[in-house]
């Protein structure tokens, strides 16, 4: 799962790198069901503590179909990330298409109790060997 390049946001010096991953073997295709897995690294590179309390992805299908998902935190936590520190953790998406892409925010908060959003950077989800980058 690490053998690309990540795709990388920073916002107020929190960094979310993604790489995700094509699941074959969870993938069935004549049933129309394609599933990634991606794995994102969030960094705190600012002065102070951040918590991430909340997300939203946004997922589009090659058919231009939208869906919004929200909801706290993520794999069931709400990380406090100290500055210098990274937190890690995977996940996965379904499509009915065989490419389509993601991208969305994390909700943080900050030592003071300010809020913002750190943005994740959009990113494909491609079949392997289905796009070719020269």
């Amino acid at each position: 799962m690490h053998d690309t390049q990540p795709y990388v946001a920073e916002t107020e010096g929190v960094i979310v790198r993604v790489r995700p991953s094509y699941l074959a073997g969870q993938s069935d295709p004549d049933e129309g069901r394609w599933v990634w897995a991606y794995q994102v690294e969030i960094e705190n590179q600012g002065p102070e503590a951040v918590q991430l309390m909340a997300r939203r992805w946004i997922i589009t299908d090659a058919t231009g179909h939208v869906e919004t998902v929200r909801g706290p935190g993520v794999v069931g936590e709400q990380p406090l990330i100290a500055p210098g520190d990274s937190y890690s953790y995977a996940s996965g998406c379904p499509l009915s298409t065989p490419s389509g892409s993601m991208e969305g925010a994390y909700m943080m908060t900050d030592a003071k109790g300010r809020s913002f959003e750190a943005a994740i950077p959009a990113f494909s989800l491609d079949l392997p060997g289905g796009r070719v980058l020269n």
